[in-house]
């Protein structure tokens, strides 16, 4: 079975890159555009060459997969065993979202990196923060983040992982990521700022909050239907919310 799982790592490890599916992503890069101040708007603008964040929000999925960033594999999770903790699990050598997040916004509001630098920076940025509010993305490691976890969703067989970051999602609303939006990006400002508080590693801490209540609702097996999909929408819609407003508050401070 050790060795199974050795040679298996490499295989789900890049499927556990996928958070949220494309929709998700782009969901949370529009959210967090949509709360830019005028001043960050126009200076992502820039360093995005026109483009909308929304346009790189899934841009990582596939750089990853690339031999020319296939160092940031890894960077998409931070896997938190049963009975470990973000301080008593051992550090991914290879890296984690965590530290990805961390060292990229430092970087960013260091003000020392190239244009090029800089683009590739703020890219990477936007999709890691979708990833982070992503409650399987801090799965186990013994199950690869829920990904050998087997779960019916509607009487088909996949995932915990995939049911999490993707069927679930779609099966809440067939909207596109501009109505979800319209939808759920109603909070009034003194709540997006209560959202907006804390600092990276608050929020990947409370998102494994969130993974392991999935884990005790989801054993192996579970069949997912509308109960489940109806429970868990609130929880789903509230992580792209988190994600979005927090990236809108990292880049209005990166970019004042």
């Amino acid at each position: 079975m050790k060795k199974l799982l050795i040679f298996l790592l490499p295989l789900f490890c890049a499927r556990s890159a996928f958070a949220w599916g494309q929709k998700g992503h782009d969901l949370t890069a529009y959210i967090a555009e949509c709360h830019l101040t005028p001043e960050a708007a126009e200076k992502v603008d820039k360093v995005l060459n026109g483009h909308s964040p929304v346009y790189y929000a899934n841009w990582l999925d596939i750089a990853s997969h690339t031999p020319q960033y296939d160092y940031t594999r890894t960077w998409h999770y931070l896997n938190i065993d049963e009975d470990e903790t973000l301080e008593t699990m051992p550090k991914n050598p290879k890296g984690d979202v965590l530290t990805a997040v961390t060292s990229i916004v430092e970087k960013l509001k260091s003000g020392k990196l190239t244009s090029e630098e800089e683009t590739l920076n703020l890219k990477m940025l936007i999709h890691l923060m979708g990833d982070m509010h992503c409650p399987m993305h801090t799965g186990r490691l013994s199950d690869l983040g829920g990904n050998m976890r087997q779960v019916l969703m509607f009487n088909r067989e996949t995932s915990l992982h995939s049911a999490w970051d993707t069927a679930i999602v779609e099966a809440a609303h067939k909207w596109s990521y501009t109505e979800w939006q319209e939808q759920i990006d109603r909070l009034p400002d003194d709540e997006i700022v209560l959202m907006q508080a804390g600092e990276p590693r608050d929020w990947l801490v409370e998102t494994h909050e969130i993974c392991k209540e999935v884990y005790e609702a989801s054993p192996e097996g579970t069949k997912i239907s509308y109960d489940y999909v109806d429970k868990y929408t609130p929880v789903i819609e509230r992580q792209f919310l988190r994600g979005g407003y927090r990236l809108a508050r990292l880049l209005n401070e990166i970019y004042r």
